[in-house]
């Protein structure tokens, strides 16, 4: 049974609403959403497009300004967290510049933030271990397939040693079997760093076989439907996907997606 946490959540959402204004009159991209994440937690949301799951993470992020409702990261806002460096964020796409090679584009942040040379040798090296690229420092993007241009970005959002890792969705454009192998990886990658980490995906195995908690989240108006926290080990073999737990689960997160949009 989980114990009450006594420390303060690393994010934490109170009646969280965002509204877009267009010249087709307001678009409601969330509403009343509240959810709570704890330090080393591994968080995914999912739900069909539209239904606010990249908000609500550009929300953490500073990306987006909620238009109501509280939003506090490591106990301060969200701006103020993007200031202090709290969170690295891995987009959708790579978004790694062809002209700089993969060692280069990992210090980007670095030398933006300031950190001598010697210090940014040292944090590329350890973070191209950390995600499996060692010897390919000095190859550009179009060197690498997708899986490792992904990895790559993952490695440059690590760089700066931020607790918080939020992504977008990053291996929704690999096929399946790079997928798997990326999905094991970062499972790895999580078990070894302990950052707390936000994960959007359209993928229910995906989602179920990564995190200790789904977050489940219907559109018009985007909301949480659902937040289930996993029973499963935090040591996962793929095959564990076969298992009557797993299959549980994916089931409930299936039925809440259902559900999101009979409520429509």
């Amino acid at each position: 049974m989980k114990t009450e946490s006594t420390t303060q959540p690393v994010i934490e959402a109170r009646q969280l609403d965002l509204t877009f204004q267009t010249n087709d009159g307001p678009i409601h991209a969330l509403k009343d959403v509240n959810l709570t994440v704890d330090k080393g937690d591994f968080v995914s949301f999912i739900g069909p497009s539209g239904c606010g799951k990249t908000t609500f993470l550009r929300c953490i992020a500073a990306l987006e300004t909620p238009t109501g409702g509280a939003l506090t990261v490591n106990g301060m806002t969200a701006d103020e967290a993007r200031r202090n460096r709290a969170y690295g964020y891995v987009f959708q796409a790579a978004g790694l510049y062809p002209w700089r090679t993969i060692a280069k584009n990992i210090k980007l942040p670095l030398e933006i933030m300031g950190y001598s040379a010697s210090e940014q040798e040292e944090r590329v090296k350890k973070v191209l271990e950390l995600v499996d690229l060692e010897g390919f420092g000095g190859k550009f993007p179009w060197q690498l397939s997708g899986g490792m241009q992904q990895r790559a970005s993952i490695a440059r959002a690590l760089a700066f040693d931020a607790d918080i890792l939020l992504m977008d969705e990053p291996f929704g454009a690999l096929d399946e079997i790079v997928r798997d192998h990326l999905n094991e990886q970062l499972l790895a990658l999580w078990a070894r760093t302990e950052k707390t980490i936000g994960f959007v995906t359209h993928s229910i195995p995906e989602a179920v076989y990564l995190s200790t908690k789904i977050v489940v989240m219907s559109p018009r108006p985007g909301r949480i439907t659902d937040v289930i926290d996993s029973p499963l080990p935090r040591e996962r073999p793929l095959d564990i996907r076969d298992t009557p737990e797993f299959i549980e689960v994916a089931h409930r997160v299936r039925e809440g997606l259902r559900a999101g949009h009979t409520d429509e």
